[in-house]
């Protein structure tokens, strides 16, 4: 008895020593900062050495030096000698600087000379004669992980000229800060758009990285042509860790609340109501001049991102969410509430609301007077089913 009451105390001993360093590796592993691709050059410099290159890129394509202290990703290209021939542009422009929709012309950038090629204006594609000489094309933008965020868009349209001119695309990976959930209404490839060209719910839950091997993977190109992609992944990254981001990805989502509340205020983007654009809350508050009168209150303006905001210099009451706790759905009791307060609900849904939807759907369940809980409820089957395919492409573990 004796001795088999020491055999087991010697074994529960190393039993608990091993679950403690496992613990402990684990949690280191977590406090470990994320490395975004860009700033692992030994991955991928060496490909581009002594070749031109193509660059689609936007103020968020950088390397990080530091807190908060980063240079531009073809600065420091070019610093190491790599041929930059040609930067593409998405929507918002190379700087960033461009109002949503607003048409992106092509220029030269003033610090490099380097011809732009803008994505967003009489072409979202790169033509047989942008990619002509080009061994290959980098592509580096922060996205957020919403389906009507053009960004995908614009990747997909790469891929795809890449895979018809044969040249090979190298993407940079980059956290998602929205890829803690899948949500949303998935679209109807019957809608199909710049603003969203794939049969996946609104929040998706994967990095830019991972979506490029889901259109590969699913045969999404035109003519099921495949893109040759290399996914430089992160590091000490997965899908529940958060992440800052320390440059705004576009000029209306100033910060990491605008970005959370960003899928669930976006529908109002084909609608009369004012989702912040004109202020400083841009996706943080909503209202309408239309709508009762209310305590809270705010008039939008012309500003750095918003030419013509709805409503511009009307006094809007609505509903302030500067303070509201951080998402893990996409909720649409906001929407509801907004079309039960506006009073002319003929005029409630704009050309674009469909698009932004994905599906005809949605705006038929709001005139019918459908709760937000059948609304939500309403996705479940199509999210069980992608969540299927989404699983195919992950690079990264989901905790």
């Amino acid at each position: 008895m004796c001795i088999l009451f020491k055999w087991m105390f010697k074994n529960t001993v190393l039993i608990l020593v091993f679950f403690f360093f496992t613990l402990l590796s684990s949690c280191q592993a977590q406090n470990k900062s994320i490395v975004v691709a860009a700033n692992q050059t030994h991955q991928y410099v060496p490909l581009l050495k002594n070749k031109p290159i193509g660059v689609v890129a936007n103020q968020t394509s950088v390397i990080f030096k530091g807190k908060e202290q980063y240079t531009h990703l073809v600065d420091s290209l070019r610093s190491l000698h790599i041929n930059i021939q040609k930067v593409f542009s998405p929507e918002h422009g190379f700087r960033g600087k461009a109002d949503a929709a607003e048409h992106v012309a092509n220029g030269v950038d003033t610090k490099t000379q380097i011809p732009i090629i803008s994505l967003y204006g009489k072409h979202k594609k790169p033509t047989a004669s942008d990619l002509k000489g080009l061994a290959y094309v980098v592509f580096d933008i922060q996205d957020v992980g919403v389906r009507f965020y053009t960004y995908i868009s614009t990747l997909h349209y790469v891929m795809e000229a890449c895979a018809e001119n044969d040249v090979p695309l190298i993407v940079l990976d980059r956290p998602n800060p929205n890829a803690h959930y899948v949500d949303g209404p998935t679209l109807d490839p019957a809608f199909s758009s710049f603003v969203g060209k794939h049969p996946v719910p609104l929040v998706y839950g994967m990095t830019i990285g991972e979506y490029a091997t889901m259109i590969n993977g699913e045969n999404w190109l035109s003519n099921n042509i495949q893109c040759d992609v290399t996914v430089i992944p992160l590091k000490n990254y997965h899908h529940q860790k958060e992440y800052h981001l320390p440059i705004r990805p576009s000029p209306n989502l100033p910060n990491d609340k605008a970005i959370n509340l960003y899928p669930s205020l976006g529908f109002f983007e084909g609608t009369p109501i004012n989702a912040g654009r004109g202020t400083e809350l841009q996706f943080q508050h909503y209202g309408s001049a239309k709508f009762p009168k209310t305590t809270y209150q705010y008039v939008p303006k012309a500003n750095f991102g918003s030419k013509y905001p709805k409503d511009q210099h009307k006094t809007c009451y609505g509903v302030s969410l500067e303070n509201h706790p951080k998402l893990s759905q996409v909720t649409v009791k906001w929407l509801v509430d907004a079309y039960q307060k506006y009073p002319s609900k003929k005029d409630f849904f704009g050309k674009t609301f469909t698009i932004h939807a994905g599906n005809t759907s949605l705006e038929k369940q709001l005139k019918k007077g459908g709760s937000a809980k059948q609304i939500r409820d309403s996705w479940q089957k199509d999210i069980h089913h992608f969540l299927k395919i989404r699983s195919k492409y992950l690079l990264y573990s989901l905790d």
